[in-house]
């Protein structure tokens, strides 16, 4: 009886769903984070008689045949690229992005890895680093006498000293792009990794070539909707609780048929 199992792949489609959805409220206080959904395909189809297929001697063709279809499947989980609310922190090192693109990092391997959360700190030796203490790619170091920082939307950074009122530009920040964001590869710690699908990163200053501005002593909030996300877990639950009830009554089917004489 191909319902058990066609039920059985809805409830593991749901069970998905739920997970995703799961992870999404978890972030919902995750700097720069994305929320995911989950994209369904139906399976394959078994053309117990195809459409156009000879019905007759005549040559007439059946017009639609019977396709019986085998269930569902998750054909992918994608990222919801929505900017996110820009919430206002206050903090020198907190750098929050308009627009597309990304802060670059750089990985202990030698990798660069690509972020939207700019909450950033000083490291023992003044470099600004992530919350995890990966170095931003744009190494930049703010001297220790420096008695204040600050950052223009083009992304360069002043230090001001004592008895130099004009500042000193110390470096800037650049950003990077992809043509595909959706293909780059989620690696935990709000970091993303390039792939062949996301497509080569197109590094420039902000506000170039479309890519985002920068301001400072902001960050980007989660863009996780929490009402949407319950009216998606409750969706998801209905489905699971219908998919098993097609068990139940597949179940029921079979033991009426077992119990024929």
């Amino acid at each position: 009886m191909r319902a058990l199992q066609i039920a059985a792949t809805g409830m593991d489609a749901q069970q998905m769903r739920v997970e995703v959805i799961s992870h999404n409220i978890a972030n919902m206080s995750t700097t720069g984070y994305k929320a995911r959904r989950v994209d369904f395909a139906d399976l394959h189809y078994q053309q117990t008689a195809s459409p156009g297929a000879l019905s007759s001697r005549s040559g007439t063709t059946l017009p639609t045949g019977v396709q019986l279809g085998l269930g569902v499947r998750a054909a992918s989980v994608s990222i919801l690229l929505e900017q996110g609310s820009i919430e206002r922190t206050s903090q020198d090192f907190d750098f929050a992005l308009e627009g597309d693109g990304f802060f670059q990092i750089e990985m202990p391997s030698g990798d660069v890895a690509y972020t939207r959360d700019g909450s950033f700190k000083l490291d023992a030796e003044g470099t600004l680093v992530t919350a995890e203490g990966y170095p931003i790619a744009d190494q930049i170091t703010v001297p220790g006498d420096a008695r204040r920082v600050t950052a223009n939307a083009d992304g360069e950074i002043y230090a001001y000293f004592d008895g130099d009122p004009a500042g000193q530009l110390i470096g800037s920040l650049t950003i990077a792009g992809f043509p595909n964001d959706k293909g780059l590869e989620a690696i935990g710690d709000n970091l993303f990794l390039e792939t062949a699908a996301s497509g080569n990163p197109t590094v420039g200053e902000p506000g170039e070539d479309g890519l985002a501005r920068v301001r400072q002593g902001y960050l980007e909030a989660s863009t996780v909707d929490v009402v949407t996300e319950i009216s998606e877990l409750i969706e998801a639950q209905r489905g699971y609780e219908m998919n098993s009830k097609v068990i139940s009554a597949s179940d029921q089917m079979l033991g009426a048929t077992v119990q024929i004489r």
